[in-house]
């Protein structure tokens, strides 16, 4: 609201006259004081040199500012004994409307200030701030007593400053105008006997009758009931409209005495007092203390300091104080007495010394500790041993009833009660906006309780175990209720504090433990379990702490899918060695027994460089951006979730999620303090959010008018700045000063999108890389740009774009380092000479670098979901760090080197120990594979990384064949039991066949060979061609046999009859053909709309002719190969038909679709039974037992699924490391399953028995 005209004409008239004389300094106290300028306000006016000058600028405020400030200036001038100053200004004074009297800015009038002094209404503190907030909330209550008497009830616990705010509520001239016109009365009561209480009232009656008239004089009455009636008297015949405070009231028999029909305000700890009287009853709580802004300018405005003078151990005191106001006041006293004793308060408050802590002219007790305990000694005994109980509550944990119904073996009715007189009494709180109520302390409560029972701490934790342990003797809880979730959160910190280290050992060392508590709670509490108690834990056996704290780690993320994953089918996949393997083993084979379905991962110790902790933050949403904090505890992730999330980099536990964002989060960066996190967005957005408080503190929006694709900051404090660059053509790269409202710099030179911005080590130089091809270093303290480094120069003329993505900094600032197409480059940032140059898949792009910053190592992430590690000073691979299911979108080493993140377009964020990475590069197999089970052993062919054939022996992982590496990619291969001989088919057309001891080039068939088949019944091998031709060879000469003409496009599929006379072929070409191949003779199947993606030939008699196809389009169709009748057509899917299975006693057969399903039908009737649903991914593979009762699947996120045919539920799931299962081989007795996933890992599973 504006300042009305007659008080702007008044200041502009007598303005000369107040520039004269008046000192602003003084003045602008008390306008800080009551919220009508502000601090930063004040410094500005203080910048001027002189005081005349600082007088016209406070003036020139005023005159911009509302009636309020015209009011406050006004009293601050009679304050100052500027009688003769104000008394120009009082004939022009605004009337406060009270329509405003929820204003934010609170200023009593000098007729104000008269009603409450002589009401005895205390004055403001020496040093005060306003709670807006609560103090309109106590004035909406009080203008309910307009109308009718009531009683208006300020409770909270000791020390929260509910005296200043009643105080306070009552400084406001409308509100005194149109409610209180007979004047405001304060009465201090304090725990008083009823002698003590019948002073108090006499003396309230004393100066009530001392206003009137002489004659309204009468003697003290001598009883509280005449008291009583002498006091109902004056406030109804003599001060009607009037308002009576009680300040500090402990008992609801001294309100009794004021029971009396009249407007009544008190403050109390107990919020049940007004019970016992009658008339209307209103409330407001005293919960939450000052911020910490507030209550540094408390301590700014004790010691005479300007808030930005503060020491640094300010903020730590602010928070030690836990936002009361009684604790920050005697801080602040008694720093204004000793200025020099910073440190010394903080440690007396952070080791609970509160008895050190004496100082206060204003409040009844001396020390923080005599109004805590005060509190305490109105409970009758047996109440007080109770909340000692309370001693052992974390600080911020809120209890259920039903937790302290076991600690305390009472019934939950009786306990409610007990917890009810403590909330009443303001001794607890209570949380009632969930199912059940929740109760908590507050920190300052807990903080009294500890110093008071320190000697009893450790007997206190072993009760609440002891008292757990005898009410679930039979078994931990199940449910999911808020008791449950506390028991699984707390009774291991219980028995740490209680020393109870065997209990400890015994519970965390249990699967069972462990499976429970996830599902309940998810991994992320699990980890921080073992990371807090791992100096307890591993005094016991640091071996299987670790084992335990892998496992949950690596396999985290399945934990937190729903339905809930067996965690004992997990845990088989754990080394033999670990307790964890010892104990699901156990558990399996005892499982077994009884029919369920366990598989053991038998090969698993050839598995290397997986990450050390995987984490899903962005559920259902693509991560783009992932960053450590600087001391790298913390990882920050953002992407299209338009949110972000900061979680421990120990456990994955979410620690603070930032939901305000507008559009997709593109990158975010941690301050060098850790304090701030920056952000920025495809909405042009660059904001600043306080990491701590989840809220933004700078929004920047202006400026960039493209998508802002980096941000990052300063390496030090020294001198803060923040870095974006956006796809804008010219002004696309800037530097922001988070104390100014626009950029300080915009940094020119570039004239294409800028993808990266990387301040070196040093804050000396700022790299951009940027679409034009070139990476560019500006000298920082002048956003002059420095040099030019031509990265396009570096690649053949005449290619298509190069387009830098990023670069970074070696820790020495003497490097900077590039990523471009899939090379990644090293210049001398003096020279600009190329010093070295990786180059990584043709196949794939680099997306991002990162050099570590304690070592020579280099990250490097790229689109072909791999991470790699390099030495720069060997110019070696060090590592290939596997388990990324799609591109990797960034990566990043912690500060100190030890751990490597990086995030990618699969949703997850995987942390890697750089010195636990194997050093050897990894050896990856292709998915084209064949297996051959016998007896003893398993025998797996397919191609690796470096494209060369492998076989092995699967059991014991043995090397019996691998081919040199081929220049042309192999496509597929085949083993031949007899004679043993494996064959690979080649990009350019080569058939090559080997036995395990000798190798053989058969022939060159074509171009593009698709697929291999060998014979079971004559050692002969079909090649199918991608040209549609169909060769028959000899093994293992390679001689021609029969060369098949007759499909147009690519032979997708070729199997052998069961004697061999008959070769079955599928194509691209929508048909299948039948071939009596050494004839020529063909049958052509038409009636598919699009490629025949495979086949099965139905059992032998009756049906041997009969033929079993799927395709793309949906369909199953069934024919006769003799006269190439179609039998039957089956719309069986949504999707492509991938996969189908004919049951060994021949009544079901199954089919795998892209839909996400498979299904069952019948093979008599050809109808549909029941569709198998859970799959995430396409499912590619399906397989029946022997005995027809149970069906195996596989699909594109990497599960293998077990059913029962008849019930169609599923019986167990295992999880790869990768995913995309291209193929399942299954042995004949239905016991070993074999696959390979898309990070090249072969798993050997065999049903554990």
């Amino acid at each position: 609201m504006a300042l009305e005209e007659g008080a702007r004409c008044r200041l502009l008239l007598v303005r000369h006259q107040l520039e004269q004389d008046i000192k602003p300094s003084y003045l602008m106290d008390h306008m800080i004081s009551d919220g009508v300028i502000t601090v930063d306000e004040e410094e500005r006016i203080r910048t001027y040199s002189t005081r005349r000058d600082q007088a016209a600028a406070l003036l020139e405020l005023l005159l911009r500012k509302d009636n309020r400030a015209y009011i406050s200036f006004y009293n601050a001038l009679v304050k100052e004994t500027y009688e003769d100053l104000a008394s120009l200004l009082q004939r022009d004074l605004p009337r406060i409307s009270t329509k405003t009297r929820n204003s934010t800015s609170d200023v009593p009038s000098l007729n104000v200030q008269t009603v409450l002094s002589e009401g005895g209404v205390p004055q403001r503190p020496v040093v005060f701030v306003s709670r807006t907030e609560l103090v309109n909330r106590v004035r909406d209550n009080l203008y309910r007593l307009l109308k009718e008497p009531g009683w208006i009830t300020i409770f909270g616990m000791a020390g929260s400053g509910k005296s200043v705010l009643a105080a306070e509520a009552v400084r406001d001239h409308g509100l005194i105008e149109d409610c209180f016109p007979g004047g405001v009365h304060w009465l201090s009561i304090g725990q008083v006997d009823k002698p003590d209480l019948l002073v108090k009232i006499q003396s309230l009656c004393f100066r009530l009758e001392q206003s009137l008239d002489s004659q309204s004089l009468h003697r003290p009455p001598n009883s509280l009931d005449e008291a009583k009636e002498r006091l109902r008297f004056l406030m109804l015949r003599k001060y009607p409209k009037s308002l009576l405070i009680l300040d500090d009231i402990w008992d609801s028999a001294v309100l009794k005495a004021f029971d009396i029909h009249c407007r009544i305000l008190l403050t109390t700890r107990n919020r049940t007092l007004t019970d016992s009287v009658s008339g209307a009853k209103y409330e407001v709580e005293v919960e939450s203390g000052l911020d910490d802004n507030k209550s540094l300018e408390i301590l700014a405005l004790y010691t005479n300091t300007k808030l930005q003078g503060l020491p640094e151990e300010a903020r730590s005191i602010v928070r030690e104080c836990k936002g009361s106001p009684l604790v920050v006041s005697l801080i602040g006293a008694l720093l204004r007495e000793k200025p020099n004793r910073w440190r010394y308060y903080l440690i007396q408050l952070q080791q609970k010394q509160f008895k050190r802590i004496r100082k206060s002219s204003s409040y009844d007790y001396d020390a923080l500790d005599q109004a805590m305990a005060a509190s305490l000694e109105v409970l009758p005994e047996e109440h007080q041993e109770l909340y000692k109980d309370f001693t052992v509550i974390e600080k911020d944990v809120k209890i259920p009833a039903k937790v302290l119904s076991v600690l305390w073996d009472l019934e939950p009715e009786e306990v409610e009660d007990i917890l009810e007189e403590f909330v009443n009494k303001s001794l607890l709180f209570v949380d009632n906006h969930s199912k059940t109520n929740l109760y908590y302390l507050h920190d300052l409560q807990l903080d009294f309780l500890v110093e008071q029972n320190r000697t009893e701490l450790e007997s206190l934790h072993a009760k609440v175990v002891r008292q757990y342990q005898q009410h679930y003797r039979d078994g931990p809880p199940t449910s999911r209720d808020e008791e449950s979730l506390y028991w699984f959160r707390y009774l291991t910190y219980h028995m740490a504090k209680a020393n109870l280290s065997q209990e400890l050992y015994s519970l965390m060392f249990s699967l069972d433990w462990v499976s429970i508590k996830a599902e309940i709670l998810g991994p992320a509490h699990l980890i921080n379990d073992y990371v807090e108690f791992a100096t307890i834990l591993d005094k016991e056996n640091s071996d299987v702490r670790s084992q335990f704290q892998d496992f949950l780690s690596m396999n985290g993320h399945q934990l937190e899918q729903r339905p809930f994953p067996d965690v004992v089918q997990l845990a088989l996949s754990q080394p033999q060695t670990s307790e964890v393997y010892r104990q699901a083993l156990q558990k399996a084979q005892g499982r077994a027994s009884s029919g369920k379905l366990y598989f053991d991962w038998l090969n698993k110790s050839s598995v290397e460089s997986l990450p050390h902790l995987v984490i899903h933050p962005q559920q259902g949403s693509i991560i783009y951006s992932a960053c450590f904090s600087h001391d790298g505890t913390k990882v920050a992730s953002c992407g299209t979730s338009k949110n972000i999330k900061v979680f421990r980099s120990t456990s994955g536990e979410k620690l603070t999620e930032i939901a305000d964002q507008d559009d997709e989060v593109l990158c975010c960066a941690f301050s060098p303090d850790d304090r701030l996190i920056a952000t920025c967005s495809s909405d042009r957005k660059v904001k600043v959010w306080n990491v701590e408080r989840a809220r933004v503190m700078r929004v920047f929006q202006e400026e960039h008018e493209e998508q802002v694709n980096h941000c990052q900051f300063t390496n030090t404090t020294r001198r803060l700045l923040l870095a974006t660059c956006s796809n804008d053509k010219c002004l696309n790269v800037k530097l922001w000063n988070l104390n100014k409202p626009t950029s300080q710099n915009t940094i020119f030179g570039h004239f294409e999108p800028v993808n990266h911005c990387c301040f070196s080590p040093d804050d000396k130089y700022l790299s951009t890389s940027s679409n034009d091809g070139t990476v560019k270093l500006f000298e920082v303290s002048t956003a002059n740009e420095w040099k030019t480094i031509n990265v396009r120069s570096m690649f053949a003329e005449g290619d298509e774009d190069v387009l830098v993505k990023c670069s970074t900094w070696t820790a020495d600032s003497k490097r900077v380092i590039c990523a471009a197409r899939n090379a990644v480059l090293v210049f001398d940032i003096e020279t600009s000479d190329m010093l070295m140059e990786i180059n990584t898949s043709r196949l794939s792009m680099v997306q991002y670098c990162h050099a570590c910053p304690t070592s020579n190592l280099l990250a490097i992430a790229s689109s072909n979901y791999a991470v790699e590690l390099w030495d720069l000073e060997a110019n070696k691979k060090k590592a290939d760090c596997s388990g990324h299911l799609s591109w990797v979108q960034r990566v990043q080493f912690s500060p100190n080197g030890s751990q490597l993140l990086s995030c990618s377009y699969d949703q997850t964020v995987r942390l890697w120990e750089t010195e636990k990475v194997h050093t050897s590069s990894a050896i990856c197999l292709k998915r084209d594979s064949d297996v051959v089970f016998s007896d003893k052993d398993i025998i797996v062919s397919a191609p690796d990384n470096c494209n060369r054939l492998q076989v092995r022996e699967g059991l014991m992982g043995s090397m019996l064949f691998q081919s040199e590496e081929k220049p042309s990619r192999i496509r597929c291969t085949c083993l031949c039991r007899q004679p043993p001989v494996v064959a690979l088919g080649r990009e350019d057309g080569t058939v090559q066949a080997a036995g395990l001891r000798a190798r053989n080039a058969l022939r060159m068939v074509g171009n593009r060979i698709q697929r291999l088949l060998a014979s079971n019944t004559k050692s002969v091998l079909a090649v199918g061609l991608c040209s549609g031709r169909v060769q028959v060879l000899e093994l293992p000469s390679g001689k021609l046999l029969a060369s098949l003409l007759g499909h147009t496009k690519t032979v997708v599929h070729c199997q052998f009859s069961q004697n061999g006379q008959r070769l079955i072929t599928s194509s691209e070409d929508t048909t299948l053909r039948v071939w009596w191949w050494q004839s020529g003779e063909c049958k052509v199947l038409q009636g598919h709309k699009e490629q025949v993606k495979c086949f099965s030939l139905l059992p032998s008699p009756p049906t041997s002719s009969r033929l079993l196809s799927w395709s793309f389009d949906g369909t199953v169709k069934v024919w006769d190969m003799e006269n190439g009748e179609m039998l039957q057509d089956m719309e069986a899917h949504q999707g492509a038909v991938l996969a189908c299975h004919v049951s060994p006693d021949g009544h079901f057969f199954a089919t795998a679709s892209a839909d996400k399903t498979a299904k069952l039908w019948l093979c008599e009737s050809w109808q549909f039974v029941q569709a198998l649903s859970g799959h995430q991914g396409c499912v590619r593979s399906c397989r029946f037992s022997w005995d027809s009762r149970r069906l195996a699947t596989g699909d594109d996120n990497g599960e293998i699924r077990w059913w029962d045919v008849e019930k169609g539920e599923a019986l167990q799931t295992f999880y790869p490391k990768g995913s995309a299962l291209k193929k399942i081989h299954v042995s004949s007795d239905f016991s070993t399953f074999v696959t390979i996933d898309n990070i090249g890992i072969l798993y050997i599973l065999q049903r554990v028995m």
